[in-house]
């Protein structure tokens, strides 16, 4: 019987009504255009499949950390619920738990692939580790324990003491018995491979008797003695101590201090321990001693006369007592600072005999742990290096060096360093670009770091399957730029570009840039502009400042720093203006001419005024005017600033490119479009929006000056919410909302936008008469291309391709001088074509198809060398002479072949064929939402059009037919950092800024996820436990060694009894069968499986051979006897024997 592919069939329904119903939608499609027989294409919904790869970056809102010493795996749990393994550079793991509650607490299964973690939501999990994407097997959900005492409580202190139910967990290493302390001071046990309670409770007024009148608070420590696994030592938040006997269930000691307790450690030995105080002391106690401390001492504080006690310190959060075998023992301890050290930064302290080093840290410290060569706690602990857990970083220290150097962190774990404000990403780069940035980013690497390798080297690198390079960019708001190398689900940084040096900074408050357009950070990136095969730069700043970079392996000095200011400002006066000013002319159109361009300046221009004294013609920043020193990677070619005109602030930019082929870059805002021949240093273009349509405005507006309609200040994408009705803001997109004088960038880490339905959805008509003829319109996008720029054309010309806020794409013709010394001198002539195309929705993204449905990629030089001098080589005048190079297609296309242009706004896509300017395709993309981010990306030697939508969907569309291949409800956007940072890229690739420190990036090709098993690493190997330490002779002799305990026989259900059904509810969970061990997802799985029950079964006829071999020995003994027996009793009488 022929089986039917229902998939197939649904989609093919799809196409059919879609084409229908862009048939439908188009009436003036032509026949003569609509060649899309002609363009096979072969990409199928069946190639499509999304789903989330790996996540970069610093956990976000760490709150918890645990290390595996054998394993070498460091975990990290956040207040979200979210889990950070790491393991050698290029092993990490990303899980989740389903409730976003914070984690409080993780303990490994040290060498057994497993995790357990503690929630805030009262929950105990437990992580499979032995899979490449870790699940749970079992989670425990505690139910709040009932108020036992008989006094009368409030409320309000019934609420404090139930905040909080687990407060502290212990599992003992090789041990299957988890002590979990509780908010009300009990202590219950879970067994570990079961997940359920034991009968046995520990409960806090049996274990304190009559030592206190009052609750001793919640359980802030349990741990078991190094030397006594039957004894359990318990700190409790007031102050008190309790040694506490497992099998005769009761308390041996009890220990009391007056401040209260945060943490406790044990020498190895298990005679001593040690508490740190709220008051910043620590004591020290001798297990036998419990009347007072053997030691009291206060690390910070100032050692007053006359014997009195030290001044009080800020609490010690937590210290930890390490032993070695030749020298002192380390006491490691956070906080505990004197109160007078105001503005004082974090600080880790380590004692060593009688050294003290204090470490200052840049931010709060979350949690520490030192790294140890022995599991065993009753052995020396030989440390030899600091985990410090911070707000923001990761930290670790090297205890065995002089100084306590840190070591190099090889995870990308510093993407925060400055808040990301933008984010490129490119896949199938040139393969030579990664090893260029890496050589000169290698040379900006600090020094002084420790010299061994990094002590977290557990798991193993998964395969590589991809084999092209990918290079991420970030932007940030201190307008730094960083590449990563995000080849093969890694990253890692390649260089780190600082735009600001370039300005002068300013020394003092007083001294504050002449800007009004961002309250602070002035130099952040707002959008990057990037060449990968030429390794040209372009950047645009929140200053309204633009930066043209180009590379270079040698370093420079540049003397004089070229620079243009460019006066772009609408500025013609309405008809009922009551000043009476006349209007100035416009510039003819066509011509080329700029009235406004500026000559290159040696030197930022002074602060000027104009005759009523407003601020005019001075940029937001000030360039330096000393030499500059450019190392070798990306060296400035020119600085581009829009200038005050007439007290008025320059308006953001809002959309940039740049062509190395063309030797140009343009942008514009809302004011108009500006552009520039960074080669001779002039500017080409300088016009008002408006200007660009010349008589064939669709809209009849008539131009008026800013001054009258000032834009509100902030105006953002997080101000619109579905059922806007303000007439000001119902034309406002995601593009037009960066017209506002000031943008409220995210530097700080915000918290989520308050969104209706969790959803941005709004209603934008696209009738002429329904748009507010007062807003501005901005340029939205703009594209190099080689095309034909009309319909009468027939060959290719260079152009430029502008869209705009409200839907409008017109087209720039450029006419480039011959190359060579030419181009140096002869002026490049820019006019517009008179094509007008209009799309419902802001412009956001367009591109070129050739006749196969190949994107036809923008005109570029390649890169060479240009800080070589001339009489070195004679054949870079030659390169320097040649011809523009353009993309392989065009000399084909010269013969009257089509073009196809895809064009993506906010609302809808169309497909228009080139010259005769016919829509051919058109497909509205969303009616209730807007379209975030659109690319035109190659998949699968094919290309498509890959859309977010502020509603949460991602979609694909075939090009050029537009049939819808892909629509996944994924994420819906809650702030601005995702619409500011999602962007798509070649093969089937996409990220975005999952939280102000994570990049999180998915993938939308079903081959990639197929592989992506594979390419994951393991976080769990196989490896041998240590050998526990020797006891020794006389240990052995006279029994001082450690003693052991059956907990099985205390904790076990024949002992102790079952635990009470309504305390705790067992909850199985995802992560599979608890038997298959190593289990995963599709054929690796599998064989994973079938190997663990291969070593089963060996292991089984092992033990059946054994027992086998031993029956047969037996029985050869027993026939040996009887037959020995026989011939003894042979001859003699029955009587005789």
């Amino acid at each position: 019987m022929r089986k039917f592919n229902i998939r197939k069939v649904l989609d093919g329904l799809t196409a059919v009504s879609s084409s229908s119903s862009s048939a439908s939608s188009s009436s003036q499609q032509q026949q003569s255009g609509n060649r899309e027989s002609d363009v096979p294409e072969t990409l199928q919904s069946e190639h499509f499949q999304l789903c989330k790869t790996v996540r970069h970056g610093f956990p976000y809102q760490p709150s918890a950390l645990a290390f595996d010493p054998v394993q070498r795996i460091l975990a990290i749990g956040t207040q979200t619920g979210a889990l950070r393994l790491f393991g050698r550079p290029g092993v990490e793991c990303y899980c989740q738990h389903d409730a976003e509650t914070a984690v409080i607490q993780l303990q490994f299964l040290m060498n057994e692939g497993a995790l357990v973690s503690a929630l805030a939501d009262d929950t105990l999990h437990l992580w499979n580790l032995r899979q490449k994407r870790p699940a749970i097997l079992h989670s425990l959900k505690f139910n709040r324990e009932r108020q036992r005492s008989t006094q009368k409580q409030t409320e309000k202190e019934v609420g404090i003491r139930l905040d909080k139910w687990i407060t502290f967990c212990h599992l003992p290493f090789q041990s299957k018995w988890l002590y979990v302390g509780t908010e009300r001071g009990n202590i219950h046990i879970v067994n570990v491979e079961s997940f359920t309670l034991s009968g046995y409770v520990i409960m806090w007024n049996k274990a304190i008797e009559l030592s206190s009148k009052s609750h001793p608070g919640p359980v802030v420590h349990i741990s078991d003695n190094p030397m006594d696994e039957g004894k359990l030592l318990i700190g409790y938040e007031s102050g008190i101590v309790v040694l506490w006997d497992l099998k005769s269930k009761k308390a041996d000691y009890r220990y009391t201090h007056d401040e209260a307790i945060h943490s406790v450690a044990w020498h190895h030995e298990g005679k001593q321990f040690i508490c740190s105080h709220s008051d910043g002391t620590l004591t020290i106690w001798n297990i036998k001693s419990p009347a007072k401390p053997l030691q009291t001492i206060t690390p910070h504080g100032k050692q007053l006369k006359d014997g009195k006690k030290p001044e009080p310190c800020k609490p010690i959060l937590k210290v930890e007592y390490k032993t070695a075998r030749s020298g002192e023992p380390f006491i490691i301890l956070s906080g505990g600072l004197s109160y007078d050290t105001v503005g004082r930064r974090p600080c880790l302290t380590v004692m060593h005999g009688k050294s003290t080093a204090v470490l200052e840290m840049d931010y709060s410290i979350v949690d520490f742990l030192t790294l140890c060569e022995t599991p065993y706690p009753n052995d020396f602990q030989e440390p030899y290096a600091v985990v410090v857990l911070l707000e923001k970083d990761l930290v670790l220290i090297d205890l065995a060096q002089n100084g306590y150097p840190i070591f190099e962190n090889p995870y990308p774990l510093n993407i925060h360093e400055s808040p990301v404000t933008c984010c490129e990403y490119f896949a199938d780069c040139p393969v030579d670009l990664i090893p260029a940035l890496y050589s000169v980013g290698a040379r900006q690497k600090r020094q002084g770091y420790s010299k061994k390798e990094w002590p977290i080297s557990g798991g193993n690198w998964g395969l590589v399957t991809q084999s092209y390079p990918e290079i991420i960019i970030t932007g940030h708001a201190d307008g730094s730029i960083k590449f990563w190398d995000a080849s093969a689900i890694t990253l890692q940084v390649l260089y780190k570009l600082k735009t600001a040096k370039v300005f002068e900074k300013s020394r003092n408050k007083d001294d504050k840039p002449n800007t009004d357009i961002v309250d602070e950070d002035p130099y952040a990136i707002q959008i990057i502009s990037w060449c990968p095969e030429s390794r040209m730069l372009c950047i645009a700043g929140v200053s309204a400042h633009v930066i043209i970079y180009r590379f270079s392996k040698q370093e420079v000095t540049t003397e004089v720093i070229p620079m243009l200011e460019v006066r772009l400002l609408y500025e013609i006066n309405d008809v009922e203006s009551p000043d009476g000013e006349q209007a100035p002319p416009l510039p003819t159109p066509g011509t080329g001419s700029n009235p406004q361009s500026i000559a290159p300046q040696s030197h930022p221009s002074t602060s000027s005024s104009s005759s009523d004294g407003l601020r005019d013609n001075v940029p937001c920043l000030k360039i330096k005017s000393s030499p500059l020193k450019q190392s070798a990677g990306y060296q400035i070619e020119l600085v581009i600033q829009l200038v005050w005109v007439s007290g008025e602030p320059p308006q953001q930019i809002t959309s940039l490119a740049v062509n190395s082929a063309y030797g140009l870059v343009v942008f514009g805002n809302c004011n108009g479009i500006a552009m520039v021949d960074y080669l001779q240093k002039t500017v080409l273009l300088n016009l008002g929006t408006i200007e660009l349509y010349g008589s064939n405005d669709p809209y009849r507006r008539e131009p008026r000056s800013p001054r009258k309609s000032r834009q509100p200040s902030g105006a953002g994408l997080c101000d619109i919410n579905e059922g806007t009705t303000v007439p000001e803001d119902r034309c406002k997109s995601p593009t037009s909302a960066k017209m506002s004088r000031k943008l409220s960038l995210p530097t700080e880490l915000k918290p989520d936008l308050d969104v209706r339905d969790n959803s941005f959805s709004r209603s934008r008509s696209s009738s002429v008469t329904s748009i507010d003829k007062e807003s501005r319109e901005a340029i939205s996008a703009l594209h190099f291309c080689e095309t034909f720029t009309r319909k009468a054309d027939t060959s290719l010309s260079p152009c430029v391709w502008v869209g705009t806020t409200l839907g409008t794409v017109l087209v720039i013709v450029l006419n480039l001088p011959p190359g060579g010394e030419q181009r140096l001198i002869q002026p490049v002539i820019v006019s517009p074509s008179g094509t007008i195309l209009r799309l419902k929705g802001a412009i956001l993204r367009m591109a070129f198809l050739d006749t196969t449905g190949s994107i036809v990629p923008p005109a570029y030089e390649p890169w060479r060398e240009h800080n070589v001098s001339e009489d070195k080589d004679e054949k870079d005048k030659l390169k320097k002479r040649r011809p523009v190079s353009v993309s392989p297609s065009s000399s084909s296309q010269e013969i009257s072949e089509n073009q196809y242009a895809v064009i993506c706004s906010e609302k809808q896509a169309k497909v228009i064929s080139l010259p005769s300017q016919n829509c051919i395709h058109k497909q509205n993309i969303t009616e209730t939402s807007f379209v975030l981010r659109g690319d035109i990306v190659a998949l699968s030697n094919s290309s498509c059009l890959a859309c977010f939508c502020a509603n949460g969907h991602i979609m694909t569309f075939s090009l050029p037919s537009l049939r819808p291949l892909l629509d996944v409800y994924y994420l819906p956007l809650t702030n601005m950092r995702i619409a500011r940072t999602f962007c798509f890229t070649n093969n089937g690739q996409a990220l975005y800024l999952v939280s102000p420190t994570e990049i999180q990036r998915i993938t939308y090709s079903q081959e990639t996820c197929e592989n992506l098993q594979e390419m994951l690493g393991e976080l769990f190997t196989p490896v041998e436990t240590p050998e526990a330490p020797n006891r020794g002779f006389f240990k052995g002799l006279f029994g001082g060694g450690a003693q052991s305990l059956d907990r099985e026989e205390l904790f076990g259900e024949s002992a102790s009894g079952k635990a009470s059904r309504s305390l705790a509810q067992h909850i199985p969970g995802p992560g599979g069968i608890e038997g298959v061990k190593g289990s995963a997802s599709g054929v690796i799985g599998e064989l994973a499986r079938a190997r663990i029950a291969l070593d089963e079964r060996g292991q089984k006829l092992g033990e059946l051979d054994e027992r086998t071999a031993a029956m047969l020995g037996s029985a050869e003994s027993f026939s040996k006897h009887a037959h020995e027996l026989m011939m003894k009793c042979k001859d003699k009488k029955w009587y005789h024997i």
